[in-house]
């Protein structure tokens, strides 16, 4: 290495030239009986695909698909991790339509923002989801939106398609640099901010991840990370693909269902953020289940504390791997290895994958730092995001001229090649691996008539990794808004997770000479207790 910040790309490793779609066909056509995906949910009978089941649905899923739409076209799913969403993925990529995925926590106005920033056409849902009638939801935005021509009910998609007897069409010819998804991310506007990723980037990525993690040829991945993120669409689903083995996928993450299919199954690989992990060692029954075929608990999404990762060795008997990434990467771009020291793995997030070139860079500059000082990572590769969608400004932005990625998280590289996490530029709340952006829960809070100001900040939590704090500033003293009412405030317009847990009121926010807001300043005094809680 240099004296700098700077890794040139690894070029040994060769880059997946494919589609989605060819890739689900080269592994029917090489393992075609082999499990491909297996669907866990509580209180059901789990449902197995093999990869020739898998890609014969996937083909009958782009026929009907393409009677409906154009290739190109963007069509949003916004459910659970329930099988159909699978099987509309590879559809989608077979029939060269681009897949919007969506939360299916968010709340009608977060979900029609969704629907009309990417353009899309088109809605697959499921009924419900956490006690949200997603039905009701997704056919009042339908009426409202013309331009949302179809839309697919999941519960009574798979007998549609079975009864499909269209006659067979040509497939559109895909390039494996083509979009594949659209995901959201939220950014500095303080809206979500649509990266446009494509075919080559996400199998890529996900395939280095499974080499790194030495998770074996025909392996079992299981996983209850949610489909809406490239964590699980892309880096479970797809790198399991290219593995030709078998991703094992739970509807939700209930400690106990996750537990079983690992053992049911003979997991190789659990795969889970922070929260989750900590989840399944918390269970009070967690010694009783048999999770010895565990050769590897693979973590990322947030800060990995070193104990998590030392427990998690111990108790599951198994080695660590750590990611790091971000979605406009399609994610990840460094990872710890199975055979790092477990200092490295405890204090690094490893070295960069194939294929991908790190740099560190004076923060809000482009200088290059010296190894071992803090310096905002860069990254550039065949994996970065083709743009935000609809946003040119947004995108110049985040990717340079020369092709940088800016990722706004900054960290030090040491002489090795190994990274190091050290804070973020942005004022991101990362929650149970999940981005939160403050804005938005700020916007909803001065809507109240009883706030003057409101500011929400992240606070260190060992569960969670952050929990979202609130710190108001109110029109009257005398007569303030509890704790309770702005919590339902906040739930009637945003997703669960964007609630804050803890609510502080303040005389007066903290800023700079320029009037800048300090919210560093807010956070060292929720941590050494001198701000006063809002009452209940």
């Amino acid at each position: 290495m240099t004296g700098i910040s700077y890794l040139p790309a690894q070029t040994d490793a060769m880059i997946l030239d494919l589609t989605v779609g060819e890739l689900l066909r080269d592994a029917a056509e090489a393992d075609p009986d082999r499990p491909a995906l297996i669907a866990c949910a509580p209180g059901e009978p789990a449902q197995v695909w093999t990869y020739r089941e898998l890609l014969a649905d996937a083909n009958r899923a782009a026929q009907w698909l393409l009677t409906r739409f154009r290739p190109g076209e963007h069509v949003t799913v916004w459910a659970p991790n329930v099988p159909e969403w699978i099987v509309l993925q590879y559809g989608a990529a077979l029939a060269g339509l681009v897949l919007v995925t969506a939360n299916p926590a968010l709340r009608a106005g977060e979900l029609e923002y969704v629907l009309r920033q990417s353009k899309s056409v088109g809605i697959a849902y499921s009924d419900s989801f956490r006690g949200t009638d997603m039905a009701v939801i997704a056919e009042q935005l339908r009426r409202q939106m013309p331009q949302i021509r179809e839309a697919i009910r999941f519960e009574t998609w798979n007998a549609e398609l079975q009864a499909f007897d269209g006659l067979p069409q040509p497939l559109p010819a895909v390039e494996p640099t083509a979009a594949a998804q659209l995901q959201y991310t939220s950014g500095t506007t303080g809206f979500p901010k649509g990266a446009l990723l494509h075919h080559r980037g996400l199998i890529t990525a996900a395939h280095y991840v499974h080499q790194r993690a030495q998770f074996p040829r025909h392996g079992v991945w299981a996983t209850a990370l949610p489909l809406f993120h490239t964590a699980a669409c892309g880096m479970s689903v797809l790198g399991t693909a290219a593995s030709h083995g078998t991703v094992v996928i739970c509807r939700q993450f209930d400690p106990t269902l996750v537990l079983s299919a690992i053992q049911e199954y003979r997991a190789d690989l659990y795969a889970g953020v922070p929260a989750m992990m900590l989840g399944l060692l918390d269970h009070p029954d967690f010694d009783s289940f048999d999770l010895s075929s565990v050769q590897v608990a693979l973590s990322g999404g947030d800060a990995v504390p070193p104990d998590l990762v030392r427990e998690a060795e111990r108790r599951f008997g198994a080695r660590f791997s750590t990611v790091y990434g971000q979605t406009e990467l399609s994610p990840i771009i460094t990872q710890t290895s199975p055979d790092d020291s477990m200092e490295d793995k405890c204090g690094t997030v490893g070295r960069p994958l194939p294929n991908v070139e790190i740099r560190l860079v004076e923060p809000g500059g482009d200088r290059p730092v010296p190894i071992g000082e803090q310096g905002e990572i860069c990254a550039r590769g065949y994996q970065a995001m083709l743009e935000y969608f609809d946003m040119p400004e947004q995108t110049r932005d985040t990717v340079d001229a020369e092709g940088w990625v800016h990722t706004g998280d900054l960290g030090v590289l040491d002489e090795r090649g190994y990274l190091r996490v050290t804070g973020r530029m942005k004022d991101m709340i990362i929650r149970g691996g999940e981005n939160i952006y403050p804005r938005e829960i700020e916007a909803v809070l001065t809507g109240h008539p009883g706030v003057a100001r409101a500011v929400v900040v992240g606070v260190p939590d060992k569960q969670w990794g952050e929990i979202i704090a609130a710190v108001i500033e109110l029109q009257d003293a005398a007569n303030p808004p509890s704790a309770t009412e702005l919590h339902e405030l906040v739930r009637r317009h945003l997703a669960p997770a964007k609630t804050p847990k803890d609510w502080y009121v303040t005389g007066q926010i903290p800023s700079n000479a320029m009037g800048k807001l300090q919210k560093f300043v807010l956070r060292d005094q929720i941590t050494d207790g001198a701000l006063k809680q809002l009452p209940a």
